[in-house]
């Protein structure tokens, strides 16, 4: 098997299938950082916490797209 028909092959799949390929091959290229990866976790979860709390303030889709066009 060579690259062409690897390429030639993931072609063949769905675009969602071709997305999570990519992201697995960047992983595999770039293991990410176990601490690193804690530090985001805990990052998500208090901005989780604040949403849930009323602490943090949202913006709707459609007025980002609006500001943005």
């Amino acid at each position: 098997m060579n690259t062409k028909s690897v390429f030639e092959d993931a072609l063949q799949l769905r675009p969602a299938e071709r997305l999570q390929l990519i992201e697995m091959l960047s992983r595999s290229l770039n293991k990410p950082d176990e601490n690193i990866e804690i530090i985001w976790a805990e990052e998500a979860e208090k901005r989780y916490k604040a949403l849930e709390e009323g602490r943090m303030k949202t913006t709707a889709i459609k007025d980002i797209i609006e500001r943005y066009k």
